[in-house]
């Protein structure tokens, strides 16, 4: 299993002052998912604002990266304690080429180092199942749908938008909501007419 010391920074819900830490992060198998304080967190693949990874189970945005030797890994405008992860102090003092961390802007933490492989295998497990309900639906495009596929759609979009925990995927299902709800619209002007 690959590991890594990595920053990893809350922007959910704050600017750039955000909860911060520097810690031992693990990866999956794939590479795909990071696990780190008991949560784990996959790529927003370019579709965040000031976060570039998610939180799978809260849906809280982070920014992830390799920490930095001149130890300026926050924002420039951002401010606030970044905490270590006391297993790794060593292994971060030799990185930025210190005896001893800044206790003004530091403080040494642990966090939990078991990842919950088994809780978020069952999410996404359980997200798979209720798309396998019928596949096809989801590769049709807005057309090829019968009026009951673009409803029930339709339906199921308006409760991911309702669940969505970050404004950009939010927009991105209220782009694809109302792309379907006209293609409804047209054919009832249709039929009317």
């Amino acid at each position: 299993m690959r590991t890594e010391i990595k920053y990893l920074e809350l922007k959910s819900g704050f600017s750039d002052n955000g909860p911060a830490w520097i810690g031992m992060v693990s990866f999956s198998k794939s590479g795909k998912t990071i696990y780190f304080d008991g949560k784990a967190f996959q790529s927003l693949n370019g579709t965040g604002i000031s976060a570039n990874y998610f939180d799978i189970e809260s849906g809280n945005e982070y920014w992830i990266s390799g920490v930095k030797r001149d130890m300026s890994d926050r924002h420039k405008f951002g401010g606030g304690k970044i905490y270590v992860e006391k297993r790794i102090l060593n292994d971060y003092l030799k990185i930025i080429g210190k005896l001893d961390l800044p206790k003004s802007e530091y403080e040494l933490v642990a966090v939990e180092t078991q990842k919950p492989t088994e809780r978020i295998n069952e999410l996404e497990n359980t997200r798979l199942d209720k798309s396998e309900v019928d596949h096809s639906i989801y590769e049709k495009t807005p057309k090829e749908l019968t009026n009951s596929e673009l409803e029930f759609l339709i339906e199921e979009l308006i409760d991911d938008e309702k669940n969505a925990k970050y404004n950009k995927g939010r927009r991105m299902i209220r782009k694809d909501r109302i792309e379907l709800e006209l293609e409804l619209e047209k054919r009832e002007i249709k039929n009317v007419g």
